[in-house]
């Protein structure tokens, strides 16, 4: 019998890599990150990126996997992580899939159609003209070539738009649309949706001011050497407003507090997400500030096991 998909899933700052750290440690699994951030080599700081001990306490794939400048979307990371979860299988290490980024967790259960191919030239031409659009106009263009993505974040939005002017198709056509994911591959899909309720906003806070003590504002004048301004890794959220403070066009306490506000903004929509996507019949949820949250978590794990056949 096929072994289920395990996955630690919730908002942003929640705490759902602490805890899936502690549920792997325990029962020798291995962690497949869903983070669309942390795909990105070098940008460590601002995407909560495991540290390296973490890294050595319990194997982990989706990390540290591309060039700044390379785009990934969520088909690749389906493809990658069906490779990296036979591998974590074959290693003696069962996959845990951890992370925030909902149509990558999407992609993994549900076939997606490839995503058009942009060619490069031609976004480069276009970039400074989306650029001088305000949020409210990137909604009314989007509402109006791709009205399926128009409740989404501004990288999603431009995304969206530039597909449709530049490969005369909609994004959303394809992430609907019939394709090869993972879920013939896999036994019974079950989540764990980590969050704290109200305390999320404070942790966002106390997360974001860990960062910059951490060196958020050295790692972006380090990374402006070597980064393109166009690179899709400074989409990753809190990198762009930080690089207007680096650059003296906001000040460094103007630029926290936009961050933090974005960062809640953004944490909305994913708790949305997991809300109104994810089958109810296989969610669990888990409070990480209570103090019988790892007991949960490996409860969960193990009836997971349990339940469908198959031995942790």
């Amino acid at each position: 019998m096929m072994r289920p998909l395990c996955c630690i899933v919730g908002p942003t700052a929640a705490g759902k890599s602490a805890l899936a750290l502690q549920l792997a440690h325990a029962r020798g699994l291995s962690i497949v990150s869903a983070d669309s951030r942390q795909l990105y080599r070098h940008f460590n700081v601002g995407t909560a990126k495991p540290t390296r001990e973490e890294q050595a306490l319990v194997p982990h794939y989706g990390i540290d996997c591309v060039d700044p400048v390379e785009r990934y979307s969520a088909h690749r990371w389906a493809e990658s992580a069906s490779s990296w979860c036979r591998a974590a299988t074959d290693q003696g290490a069962p996959p845990l899939i951890v992370g925030g980024t909902g149509l990558y967790l999407r992609a993994l259960v549900t076939p997606l159609a490839p995503v058009p191919t942009l060619d490069a030239d031609r976004r480069r031409a276009l970039a400074p003209w989306l650029d001088t659009l305000d949020r409210a106009e990137l909604l009314r263009w989007c509402a109006r070539l791709d009205p399926a993505r128009a409740h989404l974040g501004r990288t999603q939005l431009l995304r969206a738009v530039e597909t449709a002017l530049l490969a005369g198709t909609r994004i959303s056509d394809a992430l609907d649309g019939p394709g090869q994911g993972l879920a013939s591959a896999t036994g019974p899909v079950r989540y764990l949706v980590v969050d704290p309720g109200p305390g999320l906003a404070v942790r966002i806070e106390a997360r974001v001011q860990a960062m910059v003590a951490a060196g958020f504002v050295e790692e972006i004048e380090q990374l402006r050497t070597h980064v393109p301004s166009d690179a899709p890794a400074w989409n990753a959220s809190g990198y762009g407003v930080m690089r207007e403070a680096v650059e003296g066009r906001l000040t460094l306490g103007a630029a926290i507090e936009r961050v933090i506000i974005e960062t809640r903004q953004y944490a909305k929509r994913q708790r949305t997400w997991f809300r109104h996507q994810l089958p109810s019949q296989q969610v669990t949820h888990v409070n990480p500030l209570a103090p019988t949250a790892v007991a949960e978590a490996l409860a969960w794990w193990d009836a997971a096991h349990q339940q469908d056949g198959v031995h942790a």
